[in-house]
Parts: C-alpha cells; sequence; structure tokens
C-alpha cells in the first residue's frame, strides 16, 4: 500500500521535469532563433546602427549663395559675424554641467542666464523655444551680435568658458542697395521643420540637416536647392559617456550658387520711393463719393522688360525689413509681419494681389469685339448712359462723346461703347437662354493669360479670376444656400437686394454681368503682373512671356552658368492689325486721352508713351488706381488700393519712372547718358577668374568700383561685398583690398580679420578721380 504513492508521486515528478525540459528547449530554441535573427539575418543592419553609436556626425552649414541684381550689386549675401558657440560635450563635463560657464558667458554678452541656458539646452516634444533642435555634437550659437571686445573675453581665458567659442560665421545680409528693399521678391529663411525633414527624405532628393535654413517665400524659395549648397560632415568617434576619442573622417561643405536677377537694384529703389509716395499723396486728396481722403491702403508696380517679361523691378506696399528674419524672428515682429493692423506686409501684391481691373482691361475688350466682327473704325455711340432691364449703366462721370471708334474709346476710356458691344453679344449668345454661346469676351480675356498664373518664378502666385459662366454655376451652387437665407430678411438695403437677386437666378449669365465685365468690374480680378504682361505684350507685337525675376545660376567657382533663358507662354488672340490699331489708340491716350494732362512735354517722337488709365469701383470701398503703359523697351503697371483714380493717383509715380529710366528732364529733353537704363541690361556680370563676380560700374563721375575676395575669411562668396554704392570709403591712389588687421599676434587668429565692435563686411576700394 506504500508503495502506490510513492510511484504516484514519482510520475508526477516525471512529467513535471519533462514540461520544465520542454519549455527550457523552447527558450533555447526562441533565443536562438532571435539571435539568427539579429546576428545573421540582419546583422549588417545592426552592425551600422551600433557603430553610429560611437561615431557621431558634426554639421557644417554651407554658406549660402548671394542673390545679384542685374548689375552684380548683392541684395542678398553673407556678412561674417562674431557667433559665441556652446559646445555642449565640453560643458557636461564640468560639475555643474556648465551653469557657472554659462552665467559667466552671460555676463560677457550682456544677456540674462536663463535666455543663455535656454538657447543650448536640447528641443524635444516638452520643450518650447527657443532651444536647439540640430545634434547636441554641433556647437550650439548663443549670440551672433558679440563685438570683438566681447569675443577677446571669451578666447583670451579659455579655462574660464571651457567649450565656449567665438568665431567669424557666414550669416544671412538683405544688404537694400540705393534702399531697395525688395523685401517680397527675395523672401526670408526660416529653420527647417520636422515634416520637411520627413517629405525630403521620403522624396528621395538630397537630405534636409536640422541646422538647415530653408527659403519661405520669393527668390530664397524657389531658388532654394540652387542657394543652400551641400553641409560638411565632420565624424568624431565617442565612448559610451558621448566624450570624442577621435576623428573618423570628415567631408567639406560645398558653399551655394550665386543666382543673378533682372531687378536693377537702383530701378528697385525708385519704384518703391514712388510707390510710397504716389500712396502718400493720395491720402491727402478728397474723395467726393465717400466724404473723407482716399486710404490708399496698399499699392504694387512692376516694371518690366517688354520682350522678355523679365522684371527689372517690382515693389510692393506696405513693406517691411527683411532682415528681420536674420538670426530668428521675436514674437512681437512676427505679429506686425502677419497682422491685419499692419495690412499684412508679407503679401507680395504684385503677384498675390488681386483686384478688379477697371478700364485697364478694355484692351481685352478691344480685341473681343474684333473678334465678334466688329470693325476697328465702326461708329459706336459714346452716351452718357446706358439702359439695360430698368438698371442704368453709366459713363465715367456721365460724360457723353457721340459716335467714336474703338480706338477713339480707349483713348476718353468710353464706358458704354464697351456696354453696348457686350451686351449686344449677350443676346446673340441667347441672353437667359443660351443655347451654344461664343462668349467672345470671356474667351479672349482667357486667350490673354487672364484666369490664370502667368509662370512668374516667384511662389504663390495668384491666378486672378475671370467669372464666366462655368465659375458663375459652381459659385451659386456655394453660395445659394446663404443668399436664399439672407433673401428671408425684412431689410431693404443693397445687400440684401443683391442676396434675392442671387437666390432667385445666381447661376445666370445676366446682361448686368456681362457689360461689367466688358469694363474690367463685377467678378473680374487681376493681378498687376498679368497687367504687365499683357501690356508688355502689346509692345513686342504680341508675344506674352512667362515674367521672370532669375537670369543666371552661377557655381561657386564661376566655372558653370546657367542661363535663365524667357519663355514663351502664348500669343495674343490679335491680328498684326489689330495689335497696330491699338498701339496707336494707347499712344493717344497718352497725347490727347484720359492720361494726356499727366504726359504732357513728353518727348513722343523721341521714346514713343501708350498708356491707360483705370478707376475700379469696388463695393464697400474707394476706387482703385490703375496705371498701365508700355514703351518699346518697358512695360509698368501700378495700382493703389482705395486710392482714386488712375490717371490721379498713380501716372505722377510711373511719369518719374519712365524719367529716370531713359534720361527724361522737365523741359522734354532726352539724355540717355544720364539715364538709368535706357535699354534693358542683356548680359551677365563679369565672372573674375577666382570665381567672384564683378559689380558693374554704375557710378563713373564719382568713383570706380570693383568686387573683392573677403580676405582669409571662410566665408567668402561669389559676389560678397558692400551693398551701399553711396557707402564713402576713404581715398586711395589705387584699388586696394581691405587686409586682415594685427600682425603682432596680440590678436587671436581667429579675430585677426575683424575690425573692432562691428561685423566683418567686405568693402569695395575707389580710385581717386
Amino acid at each position: 500500500m506504500s508503495n502506490i504513492p510513492e510511484t504516484g508521486r514519482t510520475r508526477r515528478v516525471a512529467i513535471r521535469l519533462v514540461a520544465i525540459q520542454i519549455l527550457v528547449l523552447s527558450l533555447l530554441l526562441t533565443l536562438g532563433g532571435r539571435l539568427w535573427y539579429l546576428q545573421i539575418r540582419n546583422g549588417e543592419q545592426y552592425t551600422e546602427e551600433a557603430s553610429r553609436n560611437h561615431v557621431q556626425e558634426v554639421v557644417t552649414p554651407a554658406v549660402r549663395g548671394a542673390i545679384l541684381d542685374a548689375n552684380g550689386v548683392p541684395l542678398a549675401d553673407n556678412e561674417n559675424r562674431l557667433v559665441v558657440s556652446a559646445d555642449r560635450t565640453e560643458l557636461l563635463k564640468q560639475p555643474d554641467d556648465g551653469e557657472a560657464v554659462l552665467a559667466r558667458v552671460a555676463g560677457v554678452l550682456g544677456m540674462k542666464e536663463k535666455d543663455v541656458t535656454d538657447k543650448v539646452r536640447l528641443c524635444d516634444a516638452q520643450t518650447p523655444q527657443p532651444c536647439w533642435n540640430g545634434s547636441p555634437y554641433q556647437p550650439i550659437p548663443i549670440s551672433d551680435e558679440a563685438t570683438s571686445q566681447q569675443a577677446l573675453q571669451i578666447v583670451e581665458r579659455p579655462d574660464q568658458f571651457p567649450g565656449i567659442t567665438a568665431e567669424p560665421t557666414a550669416v544671412r545680409r538683405y544688404g537694400k542697395p540705393k534702399g531697395a528693399k525688395t523685401a517680397q521678391v527675395l523672401g526670408y529663411l526660416s529653420p527647417v521643420s520636422d515634416e520637411e525633414i520627413a517629405e525630403r527624405e521620403a522624396s528621395g532628393k538630397p537630405p534636409l540637416l536640422r541646422s538647415d535654413q530653408i527659403g519661405r517665400a520669393g527668390l530664397e524659395r524657389t531658388y532654394d536647392s540652387e542657394l543652400r549648397g551641400t553641409a560638411g560632415v565632420t565624424r568624431h568617434e565617442v565612448d559610451n559617456l558621448g566624450r570624442v576619442i577621435g576623428k573618423a573622417g570628415s567631408t567639406p561643405a560645398k558653399p551655394g550658387s550665386t543666382v543673378v536677377t533682372s531687378i536693377d537694384s537702383r530701378v528697385q529703389a525708385l519704384a518703391e520711393k514712388e510707390l510710397v509716395q504716389a500712396m502718400k499723396e493720395a491720402r491727402t486728396q478728397f474723395d467726393h463719393n465717400t466724404g473723407r481722403n482716399y486710404k490708399a491702403d496698399s499699392g504694387a508696380i512692376v516694371v518690366m522688360e517688354a520682350k522678355t517679361g523679365r522684371v527689372v523691378a517690382m515693389a510692393s506696399a506696405p513693406t517691411y525689413d527683411p532682415n528681420v528674419w536674420v538670426g530668428g524672428i521675436d514674437a512681437d515682429e512676427y505679429r506686425k509681419l502677419t497682422g491685419e493692423k499692419s495690412n499684412y506686409p508679407l503679401l507680395n501684391r504684385a503677384t498675390q494681389g488681386q483686384a478688379a481691373p477697371g478700364s485697364i482691361f478694355k484692351v481685352v475688350s478691344t480685341a473681343a469685339a474684333v473678334r465678334a466682327g466688329y470693325p476697328l473704325d465702326g461708329r459706336y455711340d459714346c452716351s452718357s448712359a446706358f439702359d439695360i432691364e430698368g438698371h442704368s449703366f453709366k459713363n465715367f462721370e456721365s460724360q457723353s462723346y457721340g459716335p467714336i471708334s474703338l480706338g477713339r474709346a480707349l483713348e476718353v476710356s468710353c464706358d458704354t461703347v464697351f456696354y453696348r458691344l457686350a451686351y449686344q453679344e449677350w443676346k446673340k449668345d441667347g441672353g437667359n437662354d443660351p443655347k451654344k454661346p461664343k462668349d467672345w469676351f470671356f474667351r479672349t480675356a482667357k486667350d490673354f493669360g487672364l484666369g490664370s498664373a502667368t509662370g512668374v518664378d516667384l511662389p504663390s502666385e495668384a491666378d486672378g479670376r475671370i467669372p464666366d459662366r462655368k465659375w458663375k454655376k459652381d459659385y451659386y451652387d456655394l453660395n445659394k444656400d446663404a443668399w436664399c437665407e439672407q433673401a428671408k430678411s425684412k431689410k431693404d438695403d443693397y445687400g440684401t437686394a443683391i442676396a434675392r437677386e442671387n437666390c432667385a437666378e445666381g447661376f445666370r449669365m445676366r446682361a448686368g454681368d456681362t457689360v461689367n465685365f466688358s469694363i474690367g468690374q463685377g467678378d473680374t480680378l487681376v493681378t498687376p503682373i498679368q497687367m504687365a504682361s499683357i501690356y508688355a505684350a502689346i509692345s513686342n507685337g504680341g508675344t506674352i512671356y512667362e515674367p521672370a525675376v532669375g537670369k543666371a545660376v552661377i557655381s561657386p567657382d564661376g566655372a558653370r552658368v546657367k542661363e535663365l533663358k524667357p519663355k514663351v507662354k502664348g500669343k495674343l488672340p490679335i491680328s498684326r492689325k489689330t495689335r497696330d490699331y491699338m498701339d496707336e489708340a494707347l499712344a493717344g491716350v497718352a497725347t490727347r486721352g484720359t492720361a494726356a494732362w499727366r504726359f504732357g512735354g513728353w518727348p513722343q517722337a523721341k521714346i514713343p508713351m501708350h498708356a491707360k488709365t483705370g478707376t475700379a469701383e469696388v463695393y464697400g470701398k474707394q476706387t482703385t488706381s490703375w496705371f498701365a503703359t508700355y514703351t518699346k523697351e518697358y512695360s509698368i503697371v501700378m495700382t493703389i488700393s482705395q486710392g482714386g483714380t488712375g490717371s490721379g493717383a498713380s501716372a505722377p509715380a510711373v511719369r518719374k519712372i519712365y524719367n529716370a529710366l531713359y534720361g527724361v528732364d522737365g523741359g522734354g529733353g532726352v539724355n540717355k547718358k544720364n539715364g538709368l537704363l535706357p535699354k534693358p541690361k542683356t548680359e551677365l556680370p563679369k565672372i573674375n577668374k577666382d570665381g567672384t563676380i564683378q559689380q558693374a560700374d554704375l557710378d563713373k563721375k564719382r568713383r570706380s568700383w570693383r568686387d573683392t575676395k573677403t580676405p582669409s575669411a571662410p566665408t567668402s562668396t561669389p559676389g560678397a561685398g558692400t551693398t551701399d554704392l553711396d557707402d564713402a570709403l576713404p581715398p586711395s591712389s589705387s584699388d586696394q583690398a581691405l587686409a586682415p588687421a594685427g600682425g603682432s599676434g596680440a590678436v587671436p587668429p581667429v579675430l585677426a580679420a575683424l575690425p573692432a565692435d562691428r561685423p566683418h563686411r567686405v568693402q569695395h576700394a575707389r580710385k581717386r578721380p
């Protein structure tokens, strides 16, 4: 009896042992499989990742390429600033993790201790800006505004400032030559985001680094890949505590290419000045329609080469100083640039500002009438008003000229001539019940390039709007519920009346829509760059070019030059006869039409001037001033929002720009030697043998200028140099470069090229007269 329990117990023990053996064997097999997976199947991958644990990369940012004007004058380049940086690896070796060192740095730089410690902390999901989002093994900049005396205090006492360096570093600079900010054209830089880094990796393009600055607007964005260059990488061997124990190799940085533009900084400065002055003058003028002075709250101007589409000047107001972005923009400045109170100065109103064009649109309507079969020299009634279905559409200031030709209608800007033509075509197309409408006016506007972007090499260009039948239908579908709800209101105001009308038949192309469109009113929207392209095309015989600011991309060594040739976008939908007829009529606008009072004394025989005035009405606002012009060489279009009439507000400024371009004096005499740019500049700036780009001699009477390389500085870039040709330099007997100062050894070598208390600046020597 006693043996039975013992036997049962033995069996149970044996079963347990077998189970344990199976479990151990399973664990061993699992472990073995995992080891095989890690060491054999994916061994190379994990070996590579393991090597990264003891090799850390330090990125040396590439020097960004310069953006030059057509004469080689830098619009955006780099200047050497003394940048004080901290090495976290060295700081963490201190007993207090470098807190005392950073406190001493703050004292030397005149900064708050918290501001310094915040800048050198690493970014993560919980850490707000400011913080460092680059590699922890890379020097972290604390300040780029140190004086040489401050830098000397740090460099001469390494025992007091371990891990702290003060070195010349390239920092972006927008030089504003002659006062030309060129802000919206140039754009600005800001740090790259995590999303952009991920997107770039997924695209297969060269990766972005956390230390990169990327173009956010303007040319900085369009040509970012050419300007940025390639960052250098130094690989350091580190131990498990992160201490550097050796060097594992390096790849030098490659500077970015230089972008040469068609902008002439002298013309740009003048355009910006005249735009602002015209707006100021408009604000002094009384608006009889509203009972107060004009607001003139914004404006834009485009100066374009008529035969190429290249942009010589482009100004937008209000504007700003692009240097506010350098080194990071603070919250107050950012609010100023993006707030409604400042009227959005970041907006480039030359390419993004949309408004009804008013009468400068009548060149399109003239072409549409001819395509529809109306003769140029026919007789068309220019009455003071035109009545349609109980609505009276009046001529501007209710003037009446009787029967006139289409050419004369352009000269005196007669609205009622175009009203009648558009109404007749609307009836031919079937009125409110069209069958197969030809829509000559809408078709012609699109054939002129309106309703779509011009293709200018600036980002975020607006398309404008041509309110044709499709647009009407789509717009109705989006808004009918709101219109019909407002239509229920018992109010008897203008907005409610329009809502009732739109609720009932907002999808129809009504007669009023068509006649308003014929004079550039209603729902029509254009941009200044679109209208400048159209008037340039009329000037050159009918070729529509894609507007362009970039003219060439030059490699850092000057060996490779990629010229950006003008691109043809299309042809105006008019015959040579129609073009010549319109050309003569637009010349009549300047000599005997609506702009004649602004062009008295103009040398028409030597420099034929062609113009068209425009005054667009906007519901709830004062009228928009438009003035479109061209000569054989240039097209200039200017607009001022809430500025009054075209000839009253915009024309004087445009006249002054033409005077300066051609050298026209107050009495109508022409001395092209005194003109800023009597003919567009076709050649590129001269490239020196060392790859630097030579500035053109723009002021022979006062001084001779030439480009020089930055002496011994590691941040020299092609085209780097002074950006103000009016800087006063001491006379010398021959051209000379600014040489490194100090040879006694008293000044540390890293500071040798830096004059006291100011950033290093490449200067231009001059010759004595």
